[in-house]
């Protein structure tokens, strides 16, 4: 039987959502409790509704009297940082074969930071016995999951600002890299965003920040409709591109603005990349992140309540993600049902 593998969208029936433990020796030791916090509530909130598998060097002091200890799967391997989106295995499936488990290349972002351990964490996951899958290995190509959208259904969606920043992968072209792209997930079109950005983002303009594919042909994105924001020209050119944007039938696709968190700064007086994007699709809710902003958070919830009709709209307060320049969706990933290991 031929096997006709595809890369699932995120609202695909998931089994396990990974994290990626904060611990002393990532740049969360300065605020650990705080953010381990924020880790406990989006892991209770993952683990009252489907499994969690934890990576970290130790099993985490502050799950050990977790109510939902049962759901939990640990991993115990070294970790540079906790951004499991864009180290974590990114997943084929095929209805009449096992998964393939693609382990890209991690560079820190281009290099920005240290990622030697977390660029093997895929390894110790696979001899785990954790994941069911078959191990395959992209290691000659620099590529993290929070880098691309899919839809399930043949259209990739990404920002040419990371796929084609040099640090990355500068031996090969927009063409070459479309063409890997659609050869290794097996797909029928790229939709290469060219405009958005995000003061303060480390990631090179990652899509999970700016535009998300959601069901029925539908884009939830970022709008500023402040013009004396910084960010108003390259996201109203965002939302204008978005506009010419075409399904594989031709039809344009349906777009549902998000709104803008109002600025954010860190303690010397830099804005951080809050952004209503960075939200989770689960089995039946979406976690997206709150900046204790009731006006915008309200906002954002309704709008994600009319892309993912039927799902829980849960809101988590994401306030200490956002100082090491990421949010809720960075910092999980998911995995399709088939990858559970019985």
């Amino acid at each position: 039987m031929e096997k006709t593998y595809y890369l699932p969208a995120e609202w695909h029936k998931q089994s396990y959502i990974q994290l990626t433990w904060p611990h002393n020796e990532t740049d969360w030791a300065y605020m650990l409790d705080e953010v381990e916090e924020c880790f406990l509530n989006i892991a209770r909130e993952i683990a009252s509704r489907q499994p969690l598998l934890v990576v970290a060097p130790n099993f985490p002091e502050k799950l050990k009297d977790f109510p939902f200890r049962r759901q939990i799967r640990f991993v115990q391997c070294p970790t540079n940082d906790t951004w499991a989106r864009d180290h974590a295995f990114i997943t084929l499936i095929d209805r009449h074969a096992d998964p393939l488990l693609l382990d890209f290349c991690f560079n820190g972002w281009g290099m920005k930071f240290a990622a030697n351990k977390d660029n093997l964490i895929n390894r110790h996951l696979s001899g785990s016995g954790i994941l069911n899958g078959d191990y395959t290995n992209c290691r000659n190509f620099v590529l993290e999951g929070g880098s691309i959208e899919s839809d399930g259904e043949g259209t990739l969606l990404t920002t040419s600002t990371c796929l084609l920043a040099p640090n990355r992968n500068d031996t090969m072209t927009r063409a070459d890299i479309e063409r890997y792209l659609i050869e290794k997930f097996n797909l029928r079109q790229v939709l290469w965003l060219d405009y958005g950005y995000l003061a303060g983002d480390d990631t090179d303009s990652h899509i999970d920040t700016l535009a998300r594919l959601c069901p029925d042909h539908t884009i939830a994105y970022v709008q500023c409709t402040d013009r004396n924001d910084e960010h108003y020209g390259a996201l109203l050119s965002m939302e204008n591109q978005l506009k010419t944007f075409r399904t594989l039938d031709g039809d344009p696709f349906h777009l549902l603005p998000l709104p803008m968190p109002d600025a954010i700064y860190d303690d010397n007086g830099q804005r951080l990349p809050a952004t209503y994007a960075n939200f989770l699709v689960m089995n039946e809710a979406v976690l997206y992140p709150t900046y204790n902003q009731p006006e915008n958070d309200t906002k954002a919830a309704k709008v994600l309540a009319e892309a993912f009709p039927g799902r829980e709209i849960v809101g988590i307060d994401c306030r200490a993600l956002i100082r090491q320049h990421g949010s809720l969706h960075c910092v999980t990933m998911q995995y399709p049902e088939s990858v559970i290991s019985l």
